[in-house]
């Protein structure tokens, strides 16, 4: 009862500090921290909460973490079949390799192992290593996991219709010219809130021209706004930016150049929305993130890609690895006691 007690504490406690954060600034980190450990709190919860049918539900778990890998694989084959082998198309078949490799290596360390010498009470090296790398496989795929829903979540939060500029990111070009279906599907998206709005905003779609395309993407992306009907009138092209925060900086110079209102909406491929949104913050661009729809064949490469793009930043990398030294301790204390 006192477990239950202390486990439900947290999880409220969690939750409670998780909502309080979301409100007020949905582009934080400190969202999926918080969001982590509410997962985490949860789980805790329901393994106390289950009591005598805990380990079987443990047991499924594993069972069903073991399809992790071999999923990932069959999509990152998918995924390099119809998108190409450059590496960001092979994250998800990579991420599945390495996870099939360390349950490998894992299970190698574990199997037929004594624990403790009978003698000496020491844990035998071969068992600690085999822990530590569950613990840090297990580790990771939560915090993905957290990132992942966290990136859910922000579609999900209902949002205003009133734009007055529309701000649509590139995402390069076929044969150096052609509309790709990812960037035509945000074109879409962009056109959708366009003509829902009561007061059809200004569209500015975004992007500059890369070594292999004989057109700024911006422009290839105007033709394709022209072409389903958006008057020229409402659309300003942004052709000289090379990375998602040169498309906020640049558009948010366009917005300076204007009088009046400027609220704003952002839109992107909605595993995209957060780190953009993220920019926006940090260049003081005040707007709404809307996702446009993707294959699902291509979510998990995309999330995977925003998810090691967000834990590049030192600060976020430093406390990535700081939850990941809490979690081996907490593991080798449990042992100890």
């Amino acid at each position: 009862m006192t477990g239950i007690l202390v486990t439900g504490t947290a999880s409220v406690l969690c939750c409670g500090l998780f909502l309080l954060f979301f409100s007020r600034d949905r582009s934080r980190y400190r969202n999926c921290c918080l969001l982590f450990l509410v997962i985490l709190s949860l789980f805790f919860l329901m393994i106390h909460a289950l009591g005598t049918h805990a380990r079987t539900v443990l047991k499924a778990l594993a069972w069903v973490s073991l399809c992790i890998p071999p999923l990932l694989i069959l999509n990152g084959i998918k995924m390099v079949r119809r998108e190409g082998r450059q590496l960001r198309q092979m994250l998800s078949l990579l991420l599945g390799i390495s996870l099939l490799g360390g349950m490998l290596l894992a299970f190698a360390c574990l199997h037929g192992q004594v624990p403790q010498d009978r003698q000496t009470g020491a844990y035998s090296v071969r068992f600690l290593a085999g822990l530590a790398l569950c613990v840090t496989m297990a580790y990771g795929m939560l915090s993905l996991a957290a990132f992942m829903i966290y990136t859910l979540l922000l579609q999900l939060i209902p949002r205003k219709k009133d734009f007055d500029y529309v701000i649509i990111h590139g995402s390069g070009l076929l044969d150096g010219q052609r509309v790709p279906k990812l960037l035509r599907d945000r074109l879409d998206k962009g056109i959708e809130v366009y003509r829902k709005d009561p007061s059809p905003p200004i569209l500015i779609p975004t992007g500059g021209q890369g070594k292999n395309e004989t057109v700024p993407e911006a422009e290839a992306m105007k033709g394709y706004l022209l072409s389903q009907g958006i008057p020229e009138s409402h659309i300003i092209a942004e052709s000289t930016s090379t990375s998602t925060l040169e498309n906020l900086v640049n558009a948010q110079k366009i917005l300076n150049g204007f009088e009046g209102r400027k609220y704003t909406a952002l839109v992107t491929s909605n595993y995209h929305v957060y780190r953009a949104m993220r920019y926006a913050r940090q260049i003081g661009l005040e707007c709404t993130g809307i996702g446009s729809h993707i294959a699902l064949y291509f979510w998990p490469s995309g999330v995977i890609r925003e998810y090691i793009a967000i834990h590049a930043e030192p600060r976020h990398a430093l406390l990535l690895l700081l939850g990941w030294v809490l979690s081996l301790a907490a593991a080798f204390l449990v042992l100890m006691f």
